[in-house]
Order: structure tokens, then C-alpha cells, then sequence
């Protein structure tokens, strides 16, 4: 499937967001729902898995998600007590994990440039996920804050 074209103002709203909502599934269908800090370009969103504190005995469950189910979804959103404020965006496609690669690589430096934290972390070594955009929707209001 072809990726899907966000209009300026979905993509303005997506790349000025500062944390987003991955929504991965295991095989049978149980959803996962995690916040993450994120970069979108061009046609993927890419999230990094950092050096924050986690298990190290497995792979977190987003990424046994994604290795048993590729299909996700991803929300950005913004709340108002000014319910004419409200709005979101949503993405979905087929998400896989990058390990190494330019493309990886070029996702970390990213990650690095619009999150401040990311820059003192040895993310080389670690996983990318990276979501290919295949289906947009929103609602509300994208206009900037």
C-alpha cells in the first residue's frame, strides 16, 4: 500500500507534538499502548528504544508486538479545558525494527535534534522502530498553540 499524504497542517501538528501514543498488538489481537517521544519524516514515524531503565533479560513488549504483528497505530494529541481546542491525528501502517542501517542512524540523529535528553545516550547501539504511514485521520483543531 502506497503511503499516505498528511496535509500541512497534520503534518505541523505531528511534527510539534512532543510525545505520541504507539499502539502495537501481540499476535492474537491484545493491544499495547505506550507513550513515546518520537520524530516523523517523510513518510515514518521513528521511535527509539533508549537507555532509560528497562528490563534487559527480553525485548520490551512493543517490540515483541511489532516482531509478532507489524500492523500499528500511533496518536498524537492535544487537550484544552477549551473543548474548541481539542484535536488528533492518527496514523497507522506496518511498523519494523531497525537495528542498523543509514536509515537507523539517520532516525537516532533526529531523535537527537528535536529531544535534548537524547544526546547525552549511546543510542547507536540500540533499536529504532520505525512505522510506515499508510492511513491518516484527524479531527479537531490542528492550528498551533
Amino acid at each position: 500500500m502506497p503511503p499516505a499524504k498528511l496535509t500541512e497542517a497534520q503534518r505541523r501538528f505531528v511534527e510539534t507534538s512532543r510525545v505520541g501514543r504507539l499502539a502495537t498488538a501481540e499476535a492474537g489481537g491484545a493491544p499495547f499502548l505506550t507513550p513515546v517521544c518520537f520524530v516523523l519524516s517523510g513518510d515514518a514515524i521513528y521511535v527509539t528504544i533508549d537507555e532509560k531503565p528497562k528490563r534487559q533479560d527480553r525485548p520490551l513488549k512493543r517490540v515483541r508486538n511489532i516482531l509478532e504483528n507489524p500492523q500499528t497505530a500511533f496518536l498524537v494529541d492535544r487537550w484544552d479545558e477549551n473543548w474548541t481546542r481539542l484535536g488528533w491525528v492518527m496514523l497507522r501502517g506496518r511498523a519494523e525494527i531497525l537495528d542498523g542501517g543509514a536509515e537507523h542512524d539517520r532516525a537516532q540523529a533526529l531523535l537527537r535534534a528535536k529531544y535534548p535528553q537524547y544526546r547525552s545516550m549511546d543510542l547507536g547501539g540500540l533499536p529504532v522502530i520505525a512505522l510506515r504511514i499508510v492511513r491518516v485521520a484527524s479531527w479537531g483543531d490542528l492550528s498551533g498553540d
